[in-house]
């Protein structure tokens, strides 16, 4: 099989262990075999996900680690039975790349909780369960992919590709939540943390009809939210503002990244509501109070990205109702700059590497 010499950038170790940064390296890419394209990549998406991994946050890294699953790029090359797309095609690549295709997860559309031996296939760093024989794959900080047609996602038209990479992340880790648990018009719902994630869950949330609010330790995120189109916005840290809206929300879908205390948002659920928490991947900052849960018979849920389905879902809902991520382009080469921004909160919601930067660095 012959193999594509393709440019990246990526950790060669955990951040953690050696201080060590992203970097310039070569990989290899497999030829597209039978149902399979080549996407030369144009827009990248960094999500802090990214950041976790290469730091091994999650304990699973395999390295070396080529970060990104927000892919918008144009078809190169298809295999001799791919029939959904052709070269030229403007296409997306999430974070899944493939799943075993016969459980019941994969089989009723949700690959994304794939029960196979090693689960799903993530863009990058390979299974999501890894199976200890070191299969790895690397993600989009790189010039071009290789991927199955079946995990490939049309573009609407109407979207700037500047600007749509995070909604195969950011957009469908918060749309497939608020589409299970049916939000619709009238419907009180809050947003926990307004980054990446908060962000377009607030503009999505708006979209269905719901009465939308922001919480936040921020003050100063306020006029963002309310830009965004949030009716309201509370700061968690308020204890007599938290007081007052006890039992007054359906939802809060949770996107805080690192550990929290979840238990102050509880009560402002109603009888019934549920707290959904996506982002973080680990236990929460204090036990949960069950006390709160079962006096109001709430319910606490997680959610974890999106189906196919969803991710193509939530692109076309975005280019319907004119939703955009708000992000700022940088070259690749500013990558360990934007880590440091993003661990030190800075970023307004969304980095997107522009890969003709890479492209150009002989």
């Amino acid at each position: 099989m012959e193999q594509l010499k393709t440019k990246a950038y990526g950790a060669k170790a955990s951040l953690i262990d050696q201080l060590s940064s992203l970097s310039r390296m070569d990989i290899e890419r497999n030829e597209p075999q039978s149902d399979e394209v080549l996407i030369d990549i144009l827009y990248c998406g960094v999500c802090h996900s990214d950041l976790h991994q290469v730091k091994n946050d999650w304990s699973n890294t395999i390295y070396p680690c080529v970060p990104g699953h927000e892919v918008v790029g144009r078809i190169t090359q298809t295999g001799s039975n791919v029939t959904k797309f052709k070269v030229g095609d403007v296409v997306g690549v999430g974070c899944m790349i493939d799943s075993c295709g016969q459980c019941n997860s994969c089989t009723g559309g949700d690959e994304q909780y794939c029960e196979g031996p090693v689960s799903w296939t993530a863009t990058y760093n390979g299974y999501m369960k890894p199976n200890g024989n070191g299969y790895n794959t690397f993600g989009g900080y790189s010039t071009n992919i290789v991927v199955k047609e079946s995990f490939i996602l049309n573009i609407p038209d109407s979207l700037d590709i500047k600007a749509a990479a995070p909604i195969l992340c950011a957009g469908v880790t918060t749309y497939s939540p608020l589409r299970h648990w049916q939000v619709k018009a009238g419907d009180k719902v809050a947003i926990a943390g307004l980054g990446g994630l908060g962000h377009m869950a607030v503009m999505l949330a708006k979209a269905m009809g719901a009465e939308v609010t922001v919480l936040t330790t921020s003050k100063e995120k306020q006029a963002d939210a309310e830009k965004l189109g949030a009716h309201h916005v509370i700061i968690s840290d308020d204890k007599d503002a938290m007081t007052q809206n006890e039992k007054t929300l359906d939802m809060i879908l949770v996107t805080i990244p690192d550990k929290f205390d979840v238990n102050p948002y509880i009560s402002l659920l109603k009888r019934d509501g549920n707290l959904v928490t996506v982002g973080l991947l680990g236990p929460y900052k204090s036990p949960v109070n069950n006390m709160e849960v079962a006096f109001q018979r709430r319910s606490m849920s997680g959610s974890l990205i999106g189906s196919i389905k969803e991710t193509q879902e939530v692109l076309d809902f975005c280019a319907e109702h004119s939703i955009l991520p708000e992000v700022e382009i940088i070259p690749i080469q500013d990558i360990n700059k934007a880590y440091k921004r993003m661990l030190d909160e800075e970023v307004r919601f969304r980095f997107v590497i522009d890969m003709q930067s890479l492209k150009d660095e002989q």
